[in-house]
């Protein structure tokens, strides 16, 4: 793919660069007076307002540390995301420091142009055994190579509404995707959905997938070869589309929904389910028709089809979800950039912003503090039974592949149906372009 070739093109330029970072180096260096870093975070679409006052706070706060600005920018979906690694790359200049998602980080990795981090960038970080151990586990292909800073944990769930359920005879949520259909269908009624689930976002479709494909045996990649043509995951979809299409189990305005948007129609009392979901989700559900009527449970680990998982599936609950911190090793501001990951993952930073957006701290200090909250247990268990995608170079072209077959899928969606001789042509082109880019990935 062209994404992949303007990558490798960019690693091999990554050591010849004579770079520039974000920051101006004619002022001291000791302080920051005068120096500015230029930081890239995924925009929060759930709480844009709050992710702007925070950016502000943020600033203030290291500028009366060090004296230097902060300056954020947002990427806003998975392909906006490369595309910013890559022009970085290639240039070397833009951001100090990137916030990516876990699943980007082996592409980071991949170029060569992130610092990879010794002892000492360690301890300018606040030290590495302030995180907890699990959060480091996508950081590096191992822990002597690694280049991401936990900054967010964000195992996935399923909240669902205990009201509905009881008043369907329903105990709890199925640990199968075909039983949860079942309980999803009995409770598709009176203008109320079994499902919520978000077809239009650009994060969520591909994680499905993923999950149905590792339980049922199949990792997707596997020694530089792709398996995304593999049944198992042409069921994934087929059950995933399915819902909307064939089931009828989920609004069908949904062929258009955000994450947020699902998440607005579970928290007004209209699916009985929300698979897929983190612990952001808690905040505006606290503060929705559902306070007090809804929990979280563990998402179903027997795959599409089954009774239970073979015994090469992996009970995988969640991807090994969040965000990893990067410094660009093209910055001229080393050392402040590290004081900046040390600010934002220090314990009293991610109590607060756990407290703002939801999402869980990787500080160990921070998450030690949460561990007694009952309403957090099935994500904290979660986290514990969450399997790492694979650290490849290639991963975000999969990851890319896999949702894209979705999105061409939506206008079948629209139309009420899933046209299975067009989906597997589909897959099969996704099939090409994970290995295409494997191929292409040293």
């Amino acid at each position: 793919m062209k994404r992949l070739q303007f990558l490798a093109a960019a690693t091999a330029l990554t050591l010849s660069l004579a770079a520039c970072g974000g920051g101006d180096d004619s002022t001291d260096a000791e302080s920051g007076a005068g120096k500015t870093l230029n930081v890239l975070v995924q925009a929060n679409t759930i709480y844009p307002d709050q992710q702007r006052q925070w950016f502000t706070a943020i600033n203030d706060k290291f500028k009366a540390q060090t004296g230097a600005e902060v300056k954020f920018e947002t990427f806003a979906s998975p392909n906006d995301e490369l595309t910013k690694i890559q022009t970085a790359v290639l240039s070397g200049q833009g951001p100090d420091i990137y916030s990516l998602g876990t699943t980007f980080t082996p592409t980071a990795y991949a170029t060569g142009a992130f610092l990879e981090l010794k002892d000492d960038d360690w301890k300018k970080a606040g030290g590495k055994e302030a995180f907890l151990p699990a959060t480091l586990g996508i950081s590096g292909p191992d822990a002597d190579h690694q280049v991401g800073i936990p900054f967010t944990s964000r195992p996935f769930v399923m909240a669902y509404n205990k009201e509905l359920l009881s008043a369907a005879g329903i105990d709890k949520p199925a640990d199968s995707w075909d039983g949860l259909l079942e309980q999803a269908k009995k409770l598709t009624t009176g203008g109320n959905y079994g499902l919520a689930v978000a077809y239009a976002d650009g994060f969520d479709p591909w994680k499905f997938i993923w999950a149905m494909s590792v339980q049922a045996g199949n990792p997707l990649v596997k020694d530089k070869k792709a398996s995304l043509d593999d049944p198992a995951t042409l069921k994934a979809y087929q059950t995933y589309l399915g819902w909307l299409a064939t089931d009828k189990v989920v609004n069908p305005a949904a062929v258009g929904w955000k994450n947020a948007q699902a998440i607005a129609e579970f928290g007004a009392g209209k699916a009985a389910f929300l698979p897929m979901v983190s612990a952001t989700s808690k905040v505006t559900l606290d503060k929705s028709a559902v306070a007090g009527k809804y929990a979280y449970a563990v998402m179903p680990t027997v795959p599409p089809g089954a009774t239970s998982r073979p015994g090469n599936g992996v009970g995988a609950t969640s991807i090994l979800s969040g965000d990893n911190l990067v410094v660009a090793k093209y910055t001229k501001n080393k050392d402040l950039a590290l004081a900046l990951v040390k600010l934002l993952t220090s314990a009293e930073q991610q109590e607060s912003y756990y407290k703002t957006f939801g999402e869980l701290p990787t500080n160990a200090e921070a998450a030690k503090k949460l561990q007694a909250d009952p309403a957090l247990a099935a994500i904290v268990d979660s986290s514990s039974k969450s399997a790492g995608t694979p650290f490849s170079g290639a991963w975000s072209q999969v990851q890319l592949a896999l949702v894209n077959v979705v999105v061409q899928s939506i206008p079948g969606l629209q139309a009420g149906k899933v046209d299975e001789a067009k989906l597997k042509s589909l897959v099969a082109d996704a099939q090409k372009a994970a290995q295409d880019a494997i191929d292409k990935t040293k």
